[in-house]
């Protein structure tokens, strides 16, 4: 039973898995990175406050803090709140790692494509031709 599971463990597929999922975590800290330090504060800046500290309080003191512009971290202390500003900045990092991800595989299907688009054989008829020629010099 160890043995079939280091067989299985080690398969080149699920090695290559593994890999691809570090290298999708990675890809993932890059983004929003990206996003929170060079995208949303463009938004920002349009905006005229942090994106990230949009949201909408709940109860008086949440909607008192939101008027008065109190971060959204002091505001979640008062009560509760909907972080609409962290769901759109998410929703954005998401469609950049989508877009990322259509451009990558759109590039290794291209790839795919050219390796299948090898050079044509001989066809079936030239080779039976080719046959029948040996057989007759016998």
């Amino acid at each position: 039973m160890l043995k079939e599971f280091k067989e299985f463990a080690l398969k080149g597929n699920l090695v290559d898995m593994a890999i691809a999922f570090v290298m999708g975590g990675a890809f993932g800290k890059v983004t929003s990175a990206f996003i929170d330090g060079m995208i949303m504060p463009l938004v920002g800046l349009i905006q005229g406050r942090d994106f990230n500290n949009l949201y909408l309080g709940l109860n008086e003191a949440t909607k008192t803090a939101s008027i008065q512009g109190i971060t959204l971290a002091k505001a979640k202390e008062l009560g509760p709140v909907v972080a609409y500003g962290e769901f759109v900045s998410v929703v954005i990092q998401f469609i950049i790692v989508a877009f990322v991800m259509f451009m990558i595989i759109k590039a290794m299907n291209k790839m795919k494509k050219a390796e299948e688009a090898a050079p044509a054989g001989p066809t079936t008829e030239s080779l039976l031709g080719d046959i029948l020629n040996e057989m007759k010099k016998k």
